[in-house]
C-alpha cells in the first residue's frame, strides 16, 4: 500500500505515520505542489499511489476517469494534523482492506473537527 498526501495536508504527516504505513509520500517529495490536479492524478496512477486528500476534484476525476489511482477523501474540513493522524490510525484496517480490493476506488473518512 502506497499513500500519497495531497498538498492540502501538511508534509509533517510523513514523520508521524512513517512506522505505521508501508510506503507514504507527500506531493512535496515529487515536486508536485501547486501543480494541476490532473498531473497529480497521472503521477499517482503511474506510481501506484493512493491519493489522500480533502479535495473533491479527485473524487470527480475518479467518476470520469475511473481508477486507479484510488483516493481516500477526508470529508471533515481541514483537521489539525494530530487529529488527521488519529483518524488514519483509527481506520488503518479499513485503509488496508480498501487498498487490496479492486472493486472500490474511493474511501470516505470523516471525523468531527476539533
Amino acid at each position: 500500500m502506497k499513500l500519497l498526501f495531497d498538498q492540502n495536508i501538511s508534509f509533517r504527516i510523513i514523520k508521524k505515520l512513517s512506522g505505521k504505513f508501508p510506503e507514504i509520500a507527500h506531493l512535496k517529495s515529487f515536486k508536485l505542489e501547486n501543480t494541476l490536479d490532473s498531473k497529480i492524478w497521472d503521477s499517482a496512477k503511474a506510481n501506484s499511489y493512493i491519493i489522500i486528500t480533502y479535495d473533491n476534484d479527485f473524487y470527480d476525476f475518479s467518476l470520469v476517469k475511473g481508477f486507479p489511482p484510488k483516493i481516500i477523501l477526508i470529508k471533515s474540513g481541514n483537521l489539525k494534523l494530530d487529529t488527521l493522524v488519529e483518524l488514519l490510525l483509527e481506520n488503518i484496517d479499513d485503509i488496508q482492506e480498501f487498498s487490496e480490493k479492486k472493486e472500490f476506488g474511493c474511501l470516505l473518512l470523516t471525523k468531527d473537527n476539533d
